[in-house]
């Protein structure tokens, strides 16, 4: 099951990453994309703007496509070729794009952004285990570091990419262009990288030709029933496959998406028995369980808003859903004699990188949330120039990304990882008492790219000691670990910080000797604003504390090795 580990990075190494870098970039770019674009998806599928909490799973959706399936690809990844899942993510992801851009109402659009946070979200692991495998460890850090800042430069870029394309294009060009750039990465890989040689046994091998022209047969349908072309629909004879059953207006409730849904199903079932030596293997079962857990998680604080409440709606009934499914996993775990994270993963190091994962996630979601709610309530209301002050602070993780990897040639993880937390924690420290005229002026610049900048510094550092203290067949199940960890740590984390800060606001309301002050009010929302960043910067510094053990664990664990070796 080991992956071939190339003792150096010449062109085609880079080419490869290069590539691959630029999915994840773009998978990253999508989960911000919907911003300024959600009120033109809404009205497009016949959702006004007094009901926009139905549009809510348009952004949650693309959530929980991105983590549930992530353990699960990463599994994959150690057991095929990092190309081919890559290939797969790619394919996924041009078919979410698809449906998105399709969707003529609600349930289809939601379905397409699942389906693209699952393509996605699986383009990370397995890029970044490429790079164990095409990167010695003692040169990781500066690649490792280019993965992380361009997954943080699409989260910038996919807004103000959202904007140029509604400025000439309607919403649904976005994700067109999603499609044409997925398929044309997906061309470059296959022209660039050719399948590295390895050991995997033979149940490895999938047959995928029958499945896959089921599949595609089903796609086609699809697609064409979700087009539903006007010289077809209004043809009088062959417009009754597209006739909806009874008083239905779903494009899908009708006689030729039905069977668009009967054949990609089959394909589904087929490709799922072609594929089912790899994923006993990587304990589909398992996965199953460990990503429904996530996915209860994931629906129970990102459903919620952030500005008013902790919960989602359905958060009281998913959370003790998630909490058996994660006890099951625990269970399965425990007992299979291949589990989807296998036995040795999880040590040294590894804990810790986690800890410290869900750590930054923490951090990073208390200012994409505090940062832009803190300008409408100071600055202006405006969502665009809210968006402007949150930019100071994405341009800068990128830039401490690539110099937190270079730093790593001469630095520990735990030392890089660890400067950039306490960074980090100072400059939220300090911002946690910000208030009206504060981000205009030059402290609150400097300040938000301090913040993410020391952000960027630990996000290579992580990786990189997952995967060094990883065995070499688990880098995908181990690369996985750390995006999930910080995912979580993102959605758990806005979701403790903010009732905090709500406890804080409603206090401050309740203590008004007229509640319909509206400065007093202001000053109240602003105190959320700031509670929320002061427990970011305990995070941050419980961080920059775990990250000490990056070090010291790693000395330790090499004694040991060299033990073993002797």
């Amino acid at each position: 099951m080991t992956q071939t580990v190339a003792t150096g990075a010449g062109p085609r190494a880079r080419s490869i990453l290069t590539i691959a870098a630029i999915g994840v970039a773009l998978a990253a770019a999508d989960t911000y994309v919907v911003v300024l674009a959600l009120t033109d998806m809404m009205a497009g599928v016949g959702v006004t703007i007094e009901a926009l909490q139905r549009a809510t799973p348009i952004v949650s959706g693309f959530l929980l496509g991105y983590i549930a399936i992530l353990p699960l690809i990463g599994r994959v990844a150690d057991l095929v070729s990092r190309q081919r899942v890559l290939q797969l993510c790619l394919a996924v992801f041009v078919l979410g794009s698809v449906v998105t851009a399709l969707a003529t109402d609600l349930p289809v659009l939601v379905g397409g952004r699942v389906v693209q946070g699952i393509g996605g979200g699986g383009l990370v692991p397995a890029t970044l285990a490429l790079v164990a495998d095409l990167w010695p460890a003692d040169r990781r850090g500066t690649p490792l570091g280019v993965v992380g800042a361009v997954q943080e430069l699409g989260s910038v870029l996919g807004p103000v990419l959202g904007a140029a394309v509604l400025a000439v294009a309607d919403w649904r060009a976005i994700f067109w262009l999603n499609a044409v750039a997925g398929v044309l990465l997906s061309i470059a890989l296959f022209v660039v990288g050719r399948p590295a040689r390895t050991d995997r046994p033979a149940h490895t091998s999938m047959r995928v030709w029958a499945p896959t022209a089921v599949l595609a047969l089903g796609l086609a349908v699809l697609v064409l029933a979700l087009w539903a072309p006007d010289a077809l629909v209004t043809s009088v004879a062959l417009g009754a496959p597209f006739v909806p059953f009874g008083d239905s207006s779903a494009v899908l409730l009708t006689p030729i998406g039905v069977v668009a849904l009967a054949i990609t199903g089959a394909g589904v079932v087929l490709a799922t028995r072609a594929a089912w030596p790899v994923l006993r293997h990587a304990d589909l079962p398992g996965a199953l369980l460990l990503g429904g857990a996530l996915g209860c998680v994931i629906l129970t604080f990102a459903s919620a808003d952030p500005e008013t409440e902790v919960i989602g709606p359905l958060g009281y009934s998913l959370l003790p859903l998630g909490a058996v499914l994660a006890l099951l996993y625990v269970w399965r775990h425990a007992r299979t004699d291949e589990p989807l994270v296998p036995r040795g993963v999880v040590r040294a190091r590894v804990p810790w990188a986690l800890l410290v994962s869900f750590l930054v996630g923490t951090a990073l979601v208390a200012v994409i949330v505090g940062i832009p709610l803190l300008s409408r309530l100071t600055v202006s209301p405006d969502q665009t120039v809210a968006a402007l002050e949150l930019l100071k602070f994405l341009v800068a993780v990128p830039v401490g990304a690539v110099l937190g990897g270079w730093a790593l040639r001469w630095l520990g993880d735990g030392a890089v990882a660890g400067i950039g937390m306490l960074l980090a924690s100072g400059a939220l420290f300090a911002a946690s008492s910000w208030g009206r005229g504060s981000l205009d002026s030059a402290a609150g610049t400097v300040g938000l790219v301090v913040i993410g900048f020391g952000v960027g510094l630990a996000l290579a550092p992580v990786n990189n000691a997952a995967l060094a203290d990883a065995p070499q067949d688990a880098h995908g199940t181990a690369s996985a670990l750390v995006v999930v960890a910080r995912m979580v740590g993102m959605v758990v984390g806005i979701a403790v910080l903010t009732a905090i800060g709500l406890n804080r606001y409603y206090r401050e309301v309740a203590a008004l000797p007229d509640p319909t002050d509206v400065d007093a009010l202001i000053d109240a929302a602003i105190g959320q604003v700031q509670t929320m960043l002061l427990g970011a910067s305990f995070g941050a510094l419980l961080a920059a504390l775990a990250c000490l053990a990056l070090d010291v664990r790693r000395r330790g664990h090499a004694v040991n090795r060299a033990s073993e070796l002797i």
